[in-house]
């Protein structure tokens, strides 16, 4: 183990679960506990419950908190009221992608003042906190709080029932929309309820202070144990993230890859407003995307990895992998992967270089999964 790996404030319950930890952007974290199939299904069927203080959490407050992560963001920020979220890039001026964010736009105690809340992934945390910082310089408050602050994830078709029998003020899921968030106490500890995830599953994530992460962990677990409930670890987290087609950083996207050749083009808002990297996605859509990315199927025995090679069936080099695995809930191997336009259309036939295996695959409809359809229409 590496002494330089940062933990979370729930490493020592982690433990008393008996939980593998990996290293993983510089913390030491859970993979799994009881194994990768088991967890996923739990979360498919029921619910599980994910460790995520890893995340950054920055906070921007001030009369132009608002106007100034606008402009760092693809999507519009100025149409969402107080107590909602959004799903979007974070772009350099080349249409890069530094992060892609959840940004909550927080009700601020003074009618003048707005606040903000950014999550950012683990291992963009720096380089998001030093852009957010910089672009506030001058303009309004920026804090990195994400040390202050701990993020479970409660997340499957039971979440929302688990949460509504804890006695909280919140009405399920009346009073919490799909991306909506507010103040909640839960087991009399004051909350932050996000009904967001990155599981494809419904469910929320709550935010709350470090002191109180432990119990509020510990009562998860015990009330939710009539709905079956799971902690869930990094392995089991990725699988359910791929079936749901969301991207991680590092693999579908970073600052070699632009929303619109990710497939994020409908998180761009540029209409009468400006923001990093307009003027360059603009130019790319002017010119017409040169490859997308893909989901496909393995047709052979094989499983996709992230890097592996694509090609065309005569050979000719297409792209690569970027995240691969058998899908617990299918029963099929699938993956994602960039590839030219000319072969992005559903059912055309790739092939993935599996360590010198030519295996065959076919480009599929995504999500490969989607909660409450069946999967009926998957190709």
């Amino acid at each position: 183990m590496n002494d330089a790996e940062r933990r979370t404030a729930l490493y020592a319950e982690h433990e008393a679960l008996g939980a593998r930890f990996v290293p993983y952007a510089g913390w030491r974290m859970p993979v799994q506990y009881r194994g990768v199939a088991e967890e996923h299904h739990a979360v498919r069927s029921g619910v599980g419950l994910f460790d995520v203080s890893h995340m950054g959490r920055l906070e921007l407050s001030g009369v132009e908190a608002v106007a100034v992560v606008d402009a760092a963001i693809t999507n519009d920020l100025r149409r969402l009221a107080p107590g909602r979220a959004l799903y979007t890039c974070c772009c350099n001026e080349s249409g890069g992608i530094l992060d892609d964010l959840i940004v909550y736009r927080a009700r601020a105690e003074q009618e003048s003042e707005e606040r903000v809340l950014v999550v950012c992934n683990a291992a963009n945390r720096a380089t998001i906190s030093q852009h957010l910082g910089a672009l506030a310089a001058g303009r309004c408050r920026f804090e990195d709080a994400s040390d202050r602050s701990c993020l479970i994830a409660v997340q499957g078709p039971a979440a929302l029932e688990l949460l509504a029998t804890l006695g909280t003020s919140l009405r399920l899921p009346d009073d919490l929309p799909p991306f909506h968030f507010r103040r909640a106490d839960i087991f009399g500890l004051r909350c932050s309820v996000a009904r967001t995830g990155y599981t494809g599953e419904d469910g929320v994530e709550i935010f709350c202070a470090v002191e109180h992460a432990p119990t509020l962990w510990r009562g998860l677990l015990e009330a939710g144990q009539r709905f079956g409930v799971q902690a869930i670890g990094l392995a089991a987290r990725d699988t359910l993230r791929l079936e749901a087609r969301l991207s991680l950083y590092g693999n579908e996207i970073d600052l070699s890859t632009n929303p619109l050749e990710a497939g994020l083009g409908w998180t761009v808002k540029s209409e009468g407003r400006e923001f990093i990297g307009k003027a360059a996605l603009a130019r790319i859509k002017e010119q017409g995307l040169t490859r997308r990315l893909v989901g496909f199927e393995m047709l052979g025995r094989g499983i996709a990895r992230h890097g592996y090679p694509l090609s065309s069936p005569n050979g000719a080099a297409l792209g690569h992998c970027t995240s691969g695995a058998p899908s617990p809930t299918l029963g099929v191997n699938i993956g994602l992967g960039y590839v030219p336009v000319a072969y992005a259309a559903l059912g055309t036939e790739i092939v993935v270089d599996c360590r010198g295996r030519a295996v065959p695959a076919r480009v599929v409809k995504t999500p490969f999964y989607r909660r409450g359809t069946e999967n009926a229409e998957r190709t």
